[in-house]
């Protein structure tokens, strides 16, 4: 007898290319047959008029935390990854990670830019520390952002690195953008640690600017050159925000380089504003206007909705609180077609991933909140992308639009991840497909209803429409109702099959 049966919903499986009526048999944490008439089972789901597809993987999320993986359930993913920033030490960061109850599956990256805090600044790294809140230390002495690495300190941080590897990294976290100093001999030393170690990187480019020199394209070149120079998998995180408004070009550049067989992936958010954190380097850049289009009005402090009203006005908040999380409203896809355009253009590039930038949820004085309290009250703050990123992309791209097929929509939020991140574990062959002996992480929604919720207002209303939500064979959500004592996550590291 099975233990669950998923009964008469549109099974999608986007790598066979599925997509018909069928039943779902699950026997303990994996899927064992699909088909009609699969016997008895203790528990039967009726996915009647439903979708039933592979639980999402984020490749992208900051949250990292219960209360993020419950708003990130809602959002159907079953895999939350924290891969652009990374951790370090990586083994300190899994051991603080299995002493919560996580929801869903996790993992994380090296920390390619808190080794080089620590080496370039001594800045001591706490084992289990959020990433986020790391990447707010360090200010007060700024060499590890805008300083070239000596040789001797490269290769300190390169053995950092590989160190976060050796723990289980999935991945090398290089979030130039904040470290612009780096110099290309350190960053050519890391790629080739990545390609020595089949191990992909997940790069926010080093520049963000409309204009040369050192434009976001000029920053998209030498990524590419990196790939061709030292044969590493290059990752692209969030496209559209780091493209700005030069994501057309980007996307013309990226798809050439993929054409001539260089491994580059890409991923984005369905949303125009991104969050950071307010000490971010490129804030401070005396052209930052000109360089991105927009003032410092478009800086919203998370917290209080504040918007800034110059750079004398941002430089007294990083003071204050350097780790302090803002909104960037880069594009007005609300008012601005052409900027709705420039954002479609970053979210159906074929073959890229959606991935959420989730940021971590906060507590009214800025302080991360990780407690047990649900649902999450207004006073927690966020993005809205941490509640609802899937939910929005598959409200508006395939229902409300018809912009981009159903099984091509699903490919983005699960197999096309999946293989992403396969190459140094491979049990990520099993994820983000609906096939017998592949894990049981599934989700069965209504696409008639599916929808994000949380405004930049309102961040913490969960998103609506995932019916049921399963993480290794067991229910997280169902009938939309969660399971607050649910706990079926499990970390993934490096090697793991």
């Amino acid at each position: 007898m099975h233990d669950i049966v998923i009964k008469g919903g549109r099974v999608v499986d986007p790598e066979t290319g599925r997509d018909e009526m069928a039943d779902i048999a699950i026997s303990g944490d994996r899927i064992a047959a699909i088909g009609a008439n699969l016997g008895p089972a203790h528990k039967v789901i009726d996915a009647t008029g439903l979708i039933v597809a592979p639980g999402f993987i984020d490749l992208h999320a900051h949250g990292q935390s219960v209360p993020a993986d419950r708003m990130q359930a809602f959002d159907g993913v079953t895999t939350a990854l924290e891969l652009e920033v990374g951790a370090l030490p990586v083994g300190g960061w899994y051991e603080a990670q299995a002493k919560t109850a996580r929801l869903l599956n996790y993992g994380t990256a090296s920390a390619w830019v808190f080794a080089r805090k620590a080496v370039m600044i001594g800045l001591e790294l706490k084992p289990g520390e959020a990433p986020i809140s790391v990447m707010g230390r360090g200010f007060d002495d700024p060499r590890w952002s805008t300083d070239a690495a000596t040789e001797a300190q490269a290769s300190e941080i390169v053995a950092l690195t590989r160190k976060g590897i050796d723990e289980g990294a999935l991945g090398i976290g290089i979030p130039a953008g904040y470290a612009p100093g780096a110099g290309a001999k350190e960053m050519s030393l890391i790629c080739d640690l990545a390609a020595e170690t089949d191990t992909p990187t997940y790069t926010h480019i080093a520049q963000m600017s409309n204009i040369d020199p050192k434009s976001s394209i000029e920053a998209y070149v030498t990524l590419i050159g990196l790939a061709g120079a030292t044969g590493a998998h290059m990752h692209i995180c969030h496209l559209n925000s780091t493209s700005l408004q030069d994501v057309e070009r980007a996307a013309a550049i990226i798809a050439k380089a993929q054409a001539q067989g260089l491994r580059i992936t890409t991923e984005a958010y369905p949303y125009g504003t991104g969050s950071t954190v307010v000490s971010a380097g490129f804030f401070v850049d005396p052209a930052f206007s000109a360089r991105t289009g927009t003032g410092y009005d478009a800086i919203e402090l998370v917290t209080t909705h504040r918007r800034l009203d110059g750079i004398d006005d941002l430089k007294q908040v990083r003071q204050a609180d350097p780790s302090a999380l803002v909104l960037w409203h880069f594009l007005d896809t609300e008012d601005n077609p052409r900027h709705r355009a420039l954002l479609d253009v970053s979210v159906t590039y074929p073959g890229g991933a959606i991935a959420s930038d989730a940021m971590p949820w906060s507590q009214p004085d800025g302080t991360p909140y990780e407690g047990d309290e649900w649902p999450l009250g207004p006073d927690k703050t966020a993005h809205p992308r941490s509640s609802g990123t899937f939910t929005r992309f598959l409200r508006q791209w395939v229902r409300e639009r018809d912009a981009i097929p159903l099984v091509e929509a699903i490919a983005k939020c699960t197999v096309i991840p999946a293989r992403i991140v396969e190459s140094c574990a491979p049990l990520f062959r099993r994820k983000g497909r609906l096939q017998p002996g592949c894990d049981a992480d599934i989700v069965v929604f209504d696409l008639a209803t599916i929808a994000d919720r949380a405004t930049f207002a309102e961040m913490n209303l969960p998103a609506e429409g995932m019916r049921h939500v399963l993480v290794n064979g067991q229910a997280v959500i169902t009938d939309g109702v969660l399971d607050s004592a649910a706990a079926p996550g499990r970390p993934i590291r490096r090697g793991d099959a």
